[in-house]
């Protein structure tokens, strides 16, 4: 698992959200919530607008530094996001 296991997400042709659920649920110890979907795809659009510091809303009961926001660079290191971020055009087409 692990980095593979995401690059295997990327190239399998699902939606960004389907890939990014998978990866969050089953690529990490302990399961990342599924309510982290969407700020992962919003700091992934950070990142294709070079935009790294963006800070992104988290969902309710999640903190990160004791903020209710993160910046995008955070939450792509956090969640290990780097496959979908170098893979995010193969995204396009499959976005929310």
């Amino acid at each position: 698992m692990g980095r593979t296991y995401a690059e295997g997400l990327v190239d399998s042709g699902i939606s960004l959200e389907q890939g990014l659920t998978i990866h969050l649920t089953s690529n990490h110890y302990p399961p990342i919530p599924t309510s982290m979907v969407i700020p992962c795809i919003e700091a992934i659009y950070a990142y294709a607008d070079e935009d790294y510091s963006r800070l992104i809303e988290l969902p309710e009961g999640v903190t990160w530094k004791g903020n209710t926001s993160a910046p995008a660079d955070a939450i792509v290191e956090a969640h290990h996001l780097d496959p979908f971020v170098a893979d995010y055009s193969e995204f396009k087409e499959g976005m929310l």
